[in-house]
C-alpha cells in the first residue's frame, strides 16, 4: 500500500506513540507477568539422575527406575529462547471504533506491549498479518527494531482483502513454524469456522486468544430505522432498532457468539479474554498473565 508523506508522517507518529506507551506499560506492570507466566515453556529432555528427596515426583522416569531398581527421575533443560508469534487480523471489521480508537489500533497496542515484553526477556517475535489469507510475515527476529516493524505493518496493513479466515492463517503458522511456539491470536473472530482451523493450532502451539471489540457492538441503540453494512461481507440491511423484539435479538445472538467462543477455547484449553476499545486493556492482560502464572507454580 502506497502511503503519500503527510499519511508517512502521521504513521510515524502513531509508531513512536505505541512505542512509548507499550515501553511504559512493559517495564511498569508487564515484564514479570510475562516471565513467570512464559518462562520454560521450552524444555528439552536432559539426563537422568538419582532420585533425592524433595524432587519433583511427576519427574520420575519409572522406567528407568525399574531398569536400575533405584528411583530415578528425567532432568530438563530449559531453552534459551522462544519464539513468539503474533498472529493478527487486520480484515475490514478492525477499522471499526466507536471510540477514540479502532480495533485495529487497539491490536497494534496490545501488539506493542507483547513484542516488547517478549524481546525484553530475549525472546523473538515473528508476525502474521491475515484476513481472507495470510498478508503478511516476518520471521522471527530479536531486538526493538523488530517491534517497531510489527508496530508499523500492523497499522499500515491493507484492508481491502475482506472478510476474517483463520483456515488458510492458521496452516501457515503450521508450516513455518513445525516447533511449538508461543502464539498470541489477536481478532475480532468474525470467522465462524473455528472448530477445523484452530484446533490442530492449540494442539501444537501455547495459544492464547485475545478478541478485540467495540462497546458500540454490544447492543443496537433506539434509534429508529437504521442502515446496517458488514464490513467484511458489504452486505447491507435495513432494521427497525425501535422494536424492542429485533434489540433483543440482537442481543441474544451476541451473547450466543460470545459464549460459543468461550466454549471452543475452553474445550482446546486456550487462555482466552477479550480487550475493548473504550478503556485501558493492560488490566484484563495483567489478569491472563498472573492466571497462566499461577497454574504453572
Amino acid at each position: 500500500m502506497s502511503l503519500s508523506t503527510p499519511e508517512i508522517q502521521e504513521l510515524m507518529e502513531r509508531v513512536h506513540e505505541l512505542e512509548i506507551r507499550a515501553k511504559k506499560l512493559v517495564h511498569e506492570m508487564f515484564a514479570g507477568d510475562y516471565y513467570s507466566s512464559f518462562k520454560g515453556r521450552g524444555l528439552d529432555f536432559d539426563d537422568y539422575r538419582e532420585y533425592h528427596a524433595g524432587d519433583e515426583v511427576r519427574f520420575m522416569d519409572w522406567n528407568a527406575t525399574a531398569r536400575t531398581g533405584e528411583p530415578y527421575i528425567r532432568t530438563f533443560r530449559e531453552e534459551r529462547e522462544l519464539n513468539v508469534f503474533l498472529v493478527i487480523d487486520v480484515s475490514r471489521s478492525t477499522l471499526y471504533g466507536s471510540t477514540e480508537k479502532s480495533k485495529r489500533y487497539l491490536a497494534a497496542e496490545v501488539a506493542a506491549t507483547l513484542a516488547f515484553s517478549a524481546v525484553s526477556n530475549n525472546d523473538k517475535v515473528g508476525l502474521i498479518l491475515f484476513a481472507d489469507k495470510p498478508l503478511k510475515y516476518l520471521p522471527p527476529e530479536g531486538g526493538k527494531k523488530q517491534v517497531l516493524k510489527i508496530i508499523r505493518e500492523t497499522l499500515q496493513a491493507d484492508a481491502s482483502e475482506g472478510h476474517t479466515s483463520l483456515s488458510e492463517t492458521c496452516k501457515f503458522l503450521n508450516r513455518v513454524s513445525p516447533r511449538k511456539a508461543l502464539v498470541f491470536l489477536i481478532s475480532d473472530f468474525q470467522d465462524m469456522s473455528l472448530e477445523r482451523s484452530l484446533a490442530t493450532t492449540a494442539y501444537r502451539h501455547d495459544l492464547i486468544a485475545l478478541r478485540l471489540e467495540d462497546p458500540a457492538e454490544a447492543r443496537l441503540p433506539k434509534a429508529g430505522k437504521v442502515s446496517l453494512s458488514d464490513p467484511e461481507t458489504g452486505h447491507q440491511i435495513i432494521i427497525d432498532t425501535k422494536n424492542s423484539n429485533i434489540r433483543m435479538a440482537y442481543r441474544k445472538l451476541r451473547a450466543r457468539f460470545i459464549e460459543g467462543l468461550s466454549r471452543f477455547f475452553k474445550k482446546h484449553s486456550v487462555d482466552y479474554t477479550s480487550f475493548s476499545t473504550q478503556g485501558d486493556f493492560y488490566p484484563k492482560l495483567h489478569k491472563l498473565l498472573r492466571a497462566r502464572a499461577a497454574r504453572k507454580n
